[in-house]
């Protein structure tokens, strides 16, 4: 330990500095803004369909709010537990993450679903386990840009490394199949892999090979080009093909400038499928209108420029692989939410992803809370690190 380090660590247990916790108030604000409004939509979005399946109207408004509470206390956990001990674990977590892909492929384990196999039985719900091995495979990624920085940076074997991880969860994520939440790994990783430092012509090779294995894979299945070709044009086929589609921007449209009102769509009445979870967003747009829609979107690119920032000032202040960790988690949050988001609206074939926060489901709200509350611990330790680090470098006590 050098002997700024250990002034520090003297100073914070002399002091107890290092037992208090420096949250980032944006962070929170705008996770409360976006949870507020996910509760709002899902009770309005699912008050049909609960009341027909279930005979009472606000049933899934009910498990979503014990699904935040759960989330909370996730990123409760988030928050307490130091980074360091992720970073020491990585490699575990890398080993639990494939064991997760591969348990749900097991018959009699992985629960089937609409034709996919995603999710496993936990007492009162079925959780996706692509959702926590998606946490833990990029927790590995930014571990190991870290431990093996030059070697990424200066060897294309290094660097293929990693590469070859994400790739192999990639495919078991097909075997689901859950073409979406392959591509948002993939993309997210090579970011990570991007900022960490790697050359630009070193990750040009995995990503035209990506793309092309992606494009391949779509037109040779018969399910993916049904949703390509009715993704170009839902009107041919409005019945059939594009008939989801087609309703969410029938519903998007409607809601013009200003929106029809708060439970006042027509839509979420048994037109639009998925209207509570994949296409809430379509909903949100017919009641709220463009006004609605435009601050959904603004607090989104409020919560990754924070998570960006966040990854910005770990790295300033010496700390590597919690910088790589925020920026995972920022970037993840962003493609998820521009990929749903660009479904509902029609820019994007469909893919099954969740809008974060926002769509009903306790698989995607315990994860996504808990990675943000391990951004609120990065936070945390950052501006500890920072304080201290300015004070020495000043000469004086921190």
């Amino acid at each position: 330990m050098s002997a700024n380090a250990a002034t520090l660590s003297s100073y914070a247990r002399s002091t107890g500095q290092g037992r208090r916790l420096v949250l980032d108030p944006w962070l929170i604000g705008t996770v409360a803004a976006l949870l507020l409004v996910g509760l709002v939509m899902v009770a309005s979005a699912s008050i049909g369909i609960a009341e027909k399946e279930t005979g009472h109207a606000f049933y899934y408004f009910q498990r979503q709010v014990v699904y935040v509470l759960a989330g909370l206390l996730a990123a409760t956990l988030g928050v307490l537990v130091p980074t360091r001990t992720w970073e020491k674990y990585s490699i575990y977590l890398l080993g639990g993450a494939f064991g997760l892909l591969l348990l749900v492929l097991v018959p009699g384990l992985g629960y089937e679903v609409n034709g996919a196999r995603r999710w496993v039985r936990l007492g009162f719900m079925n959780f996706q386990v692509s959702e926590l091995a998606r946490v833990m495979l990029l927790t590995y990624i930014a571990s190991y840009t870290v431990r093996r920085a030059d070697e990424m940076r200066s060897s294309f074997v290094g660097l293929m490394k990693p590469v070859g991880v994400l790739v192999a969860a990639a495919v078991l994520l097909l075997f689901e199949p859950d073409f979406g939440a392959a591509a948002v790994l993939l993309a997210t990783g090579l970011a990570v892999l991007f900022l960490a430092g790697a050359r630009i012509h070193h990750l040009l090779v995995p990503i035209v090979l990506g793309i092309g294995a992606m494009g391949a894979l779509a037109v040779t299945s018969a399910y993916r080009l049904r949703r390509l070709t009715a993704f170009r044009n839902p009107w041919e086929d409005p019945f059939d093909s594009g008939f989801q589609l087609v309703q969410s921007l029938i519903a998007i449209g409607r809601g013009e400038w200003f929106g029809v009102g708060l439970g006042a769509s027509v839509q979420k009445l048994f037109y639009l499928p998925e209207s509570h979870t994949d296409f809430v967003f379509a909903v949100l747009a017919e009641e709220f209108g463009f006004v609605g829609v435009a601050v959904v979107i603004a607090l989104f690119a409020l919560l990754v420029g924070r998570a960006l920032k966040i990854s910005r000032d770990a790295a300033v202040s010496g700390l590597a692989f919690q910088s790589g960790l925020a920026a995972a988690i920022g970037v993840w949050l962003g493609l998820q939410a521009f990929v749903n988001i660009g479904v509902n609206m029609g820019l994007l074939p469909t893919k099954g992803l969740t809008l974060p926060l926002l769509s009903y489901g306790g698989s995607s709200m315990l994860i996504t809370l808990g990675w943000l509350g391990v951004l609120l611990r990065i936070h945390n330790e950052t501006q500890s690190t920072g304080r201290g680090g300015a004070a020495l470098r000043e000469g004086r006590r921190p």
